[in-house]
Order: structure tokens, then C-alpha cells, then sequence
């Protein structure tokens, strides 16, 4: 089976606090434990020298054991529920998800 990597950047508004980010990426860690399928979930802050991020200061990753259970992740209620508790916070994001062969 094809795993599937979910990539999520943030660019959060000036005004967002550390200690806000920090209880945000909180909730995204414990999706790990409330969707099916996370084999693994890893994020935080910006951290290569090579400054090629852009505006984007934070974000993670989880991969999905199977593009099903990605896809039963997108709209699952705790993960709406905690998009509803980050987008305020965000002046940009990205996501990008791609098959993992390896």
C-alpha cells in the first residue's frame, strides 16, 4: 500500500502569540491519535540555514498509511475542528501532499 506524506506550511499573523502556536501545534499532534491511518506526525518551526522558506515560519508533516485513510483525515471533526482553531491565526498556508513509494 502507498503511503501518502501531508505537508502543511504556516505563516501566522504578527500578533499571533508563541504560546498560541504552541498550543495549535498541540492539537495537530494529538490528530495522530484521533484520525486513523497517522503512522506519523512531526512539526515545528522554521530551522534550516538555508532561508528558502519564504514567508512561512512553521509546519509539519504526517503520513497516512493509505491515500484512503488521508482521505478520511481531510474531513474528519477533529481535524475540522482544529483547521477552525488555526486559520484565524494564519496570514498564509500551503498544503501539499504527495505518494511515498519508499
Amino acid at each position: 500500500m502507498t503511503k501518502i506524506q501531508h505537508m502543511v506550511l504556516f505563516h501566522f499573523k504578527d500578533e499571533t502569540s508563541q504560546q498560541t502556536i504552541d498550543q495549535l501545534f498541540a492539537e495537530l499532534e494529538a490528530l495522530k491519535t484521533l484520525c486513523p491511518g497517522v503512522l506519523h506526525y512531526a512539526g515545528g518551526e522554521y530551522s534550516s540555514p538555508e532561508g528558502l522558506n519564504g514567508s512561512f515560519s512553521h509546519g509539519f508533516m504526517m503520513t497516512f498509511d493509505s491515500e484512503e485513510n488521508r482521505n478520511i483525515y481531510l474531513p474528519h471533526p477533529e481535524h475540522e475542528r482544529v483547521k477552525a482553531l488555526i486559520i484565524p491565526h494564519l496570514e498564509n498556508v500551503v498544503a501539499f501532499d504527495c505518494m511515498d513509494h519508499s
